[in-house]
């Protein structure tokens, strides 16, 4: 059988790798070893704050509405449990939306509440 040189593959995937860390500082964008450490670290960081936009996304539309209502003399929390009593089911990003869009649709919604 003939000999095989893998230098190829090898080569591959460090430059697969070097692409991807493509302007981090230092030797951390040139560095084989660096490169790798540095990539599970964005990789780490980026999954867990996919989960932390969603939670800060959350708090400013429980913010912005809680705001509104604030105007409209009801609290937040006595709001939302209208809401579920009700068996009203829109979400809080909707409300916050439609109560700087279009209050006069949320001000339909406190009443139905009330």
């Amino acid at each position: 059988m003939a000999r095989v040189k893998r230098g190829t593959t090898a080569n591959k995937r460090r430059k697969k790798i070097l692409k991807q860390a493509k302007g981090f500082k230092w030797g951390r964008k040139s560095k084989y070893k660096l490169a790798k450490q540095a990539l599970m670290k964005a990789w780490s960081y980026s999954t867990r704050d996919r989960k932390v936009k969603k939670r800060d996304k959350r708090r400013l539309w429980q913010t912005q509405l809680s705001a509104f209502l604030r105007e409209q003399g009801l609290s937040y929390s006595k709001f939302i449990a209208g809401l579920k009593n009700k068996d009203i089911q829109i979400d809080r990003k909707i409300l916050s939306q439609l109560a700087r869009e279009k209050p006069e649709a949320v001000n339909k919604i406190i009443e139905l509440v009330k």
